[in-house]
């Protein structure tokens, strides 16, 4: 059409930053965040992000720069999240339990060049650097942030050689231009899969990605206007799934939490009135299996949203019948996090519970932020009957969809060939257009929400000087939702080698979550090809059940 024209009055690039700085003008003096006795308005979080995110440009960093962290659930991670594209820059979130190896493994392969670590994960950080050091690699700053409900921040002395959170905050400047992004899809943030120590799929998300994921997420979790959110699902996976961003789109308060264990968090939603909160299947396992002492009546409805493992339908309805609503949904890293909700339909109310429960399982229909979701034969690219019982591989187009994996081409044109980005995950298409997953392939084993690549174990295994053969799947777990469970064969005269060598010599190589948390000796069943039939082993884990759990520990 003639007289049109795009120009700054009609394209603005779209990022999460905006949302801070409506917040700080409609919510001025609400708050923000709340951490025990820290509480900040959405006005004063908008003046720390403002000067930390100035801060980091006197200490170096530029455009498409990394910043890395690796900081549990408190008011500094939330900070990072805007502070860090304030200063053009790009945050990497590490999983704060990774152990050294594997994060100067990421740390290479980020080229981050500042991280900011929480003072309980230091030790973490300096082996990392420790083992940096012995190559060509350039090692990032180090900045400790001192967790005052812990430890008075006058007590600590900083190691050597690094610098502390609040002083480097406290030498921004508030009137800091903000460095947005040059184009939306320039990216914002960098997410690590599992992949294997030797190859990380580091998924890069845009601001464009982001700021329509952060919407969608708030719609899947009905959020209205001043939500209260408590931080169940940790701000490293996949940035809280976007949470971090979408609170303070509808200015709500984020009240974190440290630790997530089941009293701290029927007491905090006593005392804060909490509205919304997200967390893998573990968190509802932890809440329903939690000490009649532990639990506190909910004070109002409280919306939770599930994804990770699909949650067993006893224990949706357990959660129910505590008075949350359950909301599932299903994503990966590489769509930002969730990419499906099961949209609850207002005809089901009348069925049983049970079947209630069962539909809720479902992974369901796409989210706003999306395109398409469809399952698809992956050779043929066809749909798959819409029939509940066809299998065929997940697929998602949309722009929630990552723009691929740093610095590994190869990898991101494979995830992202013929248009669709292809999940890796098998599942059905219900007449109603709903999907439901039914496997996993490359055999990924999800425990708590993380997921764990078997390839990365078994190559563990095969480095133990007794072990022959070794083959890993998932066990069903009561609390985790599944643990990795080792077959193996024993070299000849290595019969005296134990389950409990096993374990500990893979915690000695893996972060722990990803050791074998049982170990079954024999022989492992072959096809004509000498290739291990791991479904044979997947039914003999399944039929062993769930190991026994302390149902009061702390994820």
């Amino acid at each position: 059409m003639e007289g049109l024209i795009r120009c700054s009055a009609n394209y603005v690039p779209l990022s999460p930053i905006s949302f801070l700085e409506r917040a700080a003008i409609v919510y001025r003096d609400e708050f923000s965040v709340i951490y025990g006795n820290v509480k900040f308005t959405w006005r004063e979080t908008l003046i720390r992000c403002t000067k930390l995110a100035s801060a980091l440009t006197q200490l170096g960093i530029s455009y498409g720069d990394v910043v890395a962290a690796l900081i549990p659930n408190i008011p500094a991670m939330y900070e990072l999240h805007f502070a860090v594209p304030m200063a053009g820059a790009i945050l990497c979130a590490f999983n704060t339990r990774h152990d050294s190896g594997m994060l100067s493994v990421l740390l290479k392969h980020s080229k981050a060049k500042v991280i900011f670590v929480d003072s309980q994960f230091f030790n973490v950080v300096q082996g990392a650097l420790d083992i940096l050091s012995n190559s060509s690699s350039r090692l990032p700053q180090i900045v400790i942030v001192i967790d005052e409900q812990l430890m008075p921040v006058g007590n600590v002395m900083s190691p050597s050689g690094t610098l502390e959170y609040e002083n480097i905050l406290a030498t921004g400047k508030t009137e800091f231009e903000i460095r947005r992004p040059k184009d939306e899809c320039d990216p914002i943030a960098l997410n690590y899969t599992s992949g294997t120590t030797s190859s990380p799929k580091g998924v890069v998300y845009s601001h464009r990605g982001a700021y329509l994921n952060s919407i969608a997420t708030v719609l899947i979790n009905e959020m209205l206007t001043r939500p209260v959110y408590l931080w169940t699902v940790p701000m490293f996976h996949c940035n809280g799934w976007c949470f971090t961003w979408g609170v303070a789109a509808q200015g709500g308060t984020n009240v974190c939490l440290r630790n997530v264990i089941a009293k701290d968090i029927f007491s905090s939603i006593a005392k804060h009135k909490v509205t919304h909160m997200s967390g893998a299947p573990t968190v509802l396992n932890m809440i329903i299996n939690s000490p009649d002492d532990d639990k506190k009546p909910l004070p109002n409805k409280v919306v939770m949203v599930t994804g990770g493992a699909p949650p067993p339908p006893q224990v949706i309805f357990k959660m129910e019948e505590l008075g949350f609503t359950v909301i599932h949904g299903y994503g990966l890293t590489e769509t930002y996090g969730p990419a499906t909700v099961c949209v609850w339909k207002p005809e089901w109310d009348c069925l049983p519970p049970n079947d209630r429960a069962k539909l809720k399982a479902r992974q369901g229909v796409l989210t706003t932020g999306l395109e398409e979701v469809d399952v698809k034969d992956p050779v043929t690219m066809k749909s798959v009957p819409a029939d509940a019982k066809t299998l065929g591989e997940v697929m998602i187009r949309g722009n929630t969809v990552m723009n691929g994996y740093l610095r590994d081409q190869k990898a991101s044109q494979e995830a992202l060939k013929d248009g669709w980005f292809h999940s890796g995950d098998l599942g059905v298409k219900y007449p109603d257009g709903y999907i439901e997953l039914k496997d996993r392939s490359k055999d990924i084993i999800i425990s708590g929400g993380e997921n764990i690549s078997t390839i990365e174990v078994e190559s563990v295994l095969f480095s133990h000087p007794a072990v022959l053969e070794a083959a890993v799947v998932g066990r069903p777990d009561d609390h985790w939702g599944e643990t990795p469970c080792a077959f193996v064969k024993l070299k000849d005269g290595c019969g005296n080698v134990t389950a409990a060598d096993i374990i500990k010599f893979c915690r000695d190589h893996l972060p722990h979550y990803m050791a074998p948390r049982s170990v079954v000796f024999e022989d492992l069943p072959k096809t004509s090809t000498g290739k291990t039939q791991k479904f044979v082993l997947r039914d003999k884990a399944n039929s062993m059940g769930s190991l026994f759990h302390n149902k009061t520990s702390k994820l």
